[in-house]
C-alpha cells in the first residue's frame, strides 16, 4: 500500500514538474454495484450495430477491420447470445480465408487493404469458436469450422523456428518478417490451446505438431531473453508486461513480476493502464486485458477496482472511447472500436462469471 502510494504520489510530482496537471474523466463509476449486467449487454448491442451483412465487423474510424480485432469482436457477439450474429461474424473469417490458412492485415468488408499476413490474427479464431461452443453449446457449428481453424493455426506454427520462435508475420510477397513479438507468441499459444481443446471436443486425433509447436512456444514465452524484439523494442507497451500472463504458461511467480511491472511502468491510479510508458494515455482495450491478467492471477479484488476505473472512459451510454489523455482532460481519440467494447465485456464475464464462457482465459482448456 505504502509503495502504491509512493508511486502514484511520484507519477503527480513529475506531472508538476512538468506543468501539467493529472485529470481524472468524470467518475460516473464509484463501486462494483453501479456495474450491472445490462451495461455489457448494451455493449454487446453496440457491436452488433456496426456488424455488415457479410459479418464482418468493422473497428476503426475509417469502418476497416483487422481480423483479430474482428474475432474478439465476435465474442462480445457470443456474450450477447445472439448466435446468428456470431455465426455470421464467424462466417466472414471461414469465407476469406487465404489457401495457406492466413487473412490478410486489414480489410474494409471483404476486401483486403493491408496484405501482409500477422501470425497471431488467425489462430485467434480458435478462442472465439471455443468461447462460441462454451455459450451455445453447438458441436455441429464446431466441426463445420475446424478445417479454418485447423488450417489458421497451421500457418503459423508452420513457421515456427527450432528455438520455438515464430516470425510476426508474412509480406506481401510472401517473404517472412523476422522479428518475434512477445505479445503476438502469447496469444498464438492461448489459440494453440482452444486448438487442442477444440480437437478434443470433435473426437479428432490428436495432432502432436501441434503439441510440439505448444510447448517449444511456451518455452520462449516462459524464457524471452533475447528471443524476441529483434529489430524494434516493443517494452514501451504495456501489453508485453501482461499478455505472456494470458498466455496461460507463466510460472506464479513469472505472473507476479509482470503484474508488479504493470503497476509499477503503466498504471495510473485511478484511470487505468497506460498504452506506452511514455504518454500520458491510458486506454480501455489495455486495462481490460490487464484485469483479464489479474484474474488469471487471482488478483479479483485488484480486478474489480480497475474495472470501476476504466468503466469511467465511455460516453453517456457507456460505449468505451479508446481511450483517455489525462495531461489534456480529453477522451482520445474520440472514436469508440467495436472490439475495445468487446474486451471490455471480456474483462467483465471474467469477473462475474456472467455466461458459461467466463473461464475462457482463467482456466487452461487443455
Amino acid at each position: 500500500m505504502i509503495k502504491d502510494l509512493i508511486q502514484y504520489w511520484a507519477k503527480v510530482f513529475q506531472c508538476i514538474l512538468k506543468n501539467k496537471k493529472m485529470f481524472k474523466p468524470q467518475q460516473k463509476f464509484r463501486d462494483k454495484n453501479l456495474i450491472k449486467k445490462d451495461i455489457f449487454i448494451k455493449l454487446a448491442e453496440s457491436i452488433k450495430d456496426v456488424q455488415l451483412n457479410s459479418g464482418a465487423i468493422p473497428s476503426n474510424i475509417d469502418s476497416s477491420h483487422d481480423p483479430w480485432d474482428h474475432i474478439e469482436a465476435i465474442m462480445g457477439l457470443n456474450f450477447l447470445h445472439d448466435k446468428k450474429s456470431a455465426e455470421l461474424g464467424l462466417n466472414w473469417l471461414k469465407n476469406n480465408q487465404n489457401n495457406d490458412g492466413s487473412w490478410y492485415a486489414k480489410y474494409y468488408d471483404e476486401k483486403p487493404i493491408e496484405f501482409n499476413k500477422p501470425t497471431h490474427f488467425g489462430p485467434y479464431i480458435s478462442v472465439a469458436a471455443l468461447h462460441y461452443f462454451k455459450i451455445f453449446s453447438d458441436k455441429e457449428k464446431l466441426e463445420e469450422l475446424w478445417n479454418t481453424i485447423r488450417s489458421a493455426i497451421d500457418f503459423s506454427i508452420n513457421l515456427q523456428n527450432s528455438n520455438g520462435t515464430i516470425p510476426w508475420s508474412v509480406d506481401h510477397k510472401n517473404n517472412i518478417e523476422h522479428d518475434y513479438l512477445l505479445t503476438g507468441s502469447s496469444s498464438i499459444l492461448k489459440s494453440i490451446e482452444c486448438g487442442i481443446k477444440i480437437s478434443k471436443i470433435l473426437n479428432k486425433e490428436i495432432n502432436e505438431k501441434w503439441m510440439k509447436a505448444y510447448e517449444a512456444l511456451s518455452y520462449t514465452v516462459q524464457n524471452p531473453n533475447d528471443l524476441f524484439d529483434k529489430t524494434t523494442d516493443r517494452s514501451r507497451f504495456s501489453m508485453d508486461s501482461y499478455y505472456p500472463i494470458i498466455s496461460g504458461v507463466l510460472s506464479e511467480t513469472q505472473k507476479d513480476y509482470y503484474i508488479k511491472k504493470v503497476f509499477k511502468d503503466f498504471y495510473v491510479k485511478g484511470i487505468g493502464v497506460k498504452c506506452v510508458v511514455e504518454e500520458p494515455w491510458v486506454t480501455v482495450a489495455e486495462t481490460a486485458e490487464f484485469i483479464i491478467a489479474l484474474m488469471i492471477s487471482n488478483r479479483i479484488e485488484d480486478a474489480k477496482k480497475i474495472l470501476i476505473e476504466v468503466m469511467n472512459i465511455t460516453d453517456s451510454k457507456n460505449i468505451p472511447y479508446m481511450g483517455w489523455q489525462y495531461e489534456e482532460n480529453i477522451f482520445w481519440p474520440e472514436e469508440k472500436p467495436s472490439w475495445t467494447a468487446a474486451a471490455l465485456i471480456l474483462a467483465a464475464d471474467t469477473i462475474f462469471e456472467l455466461t458459461a464462457g467466463s473461464d475462457l482465459f482463467t482456466k487452461s482448456q487443455l
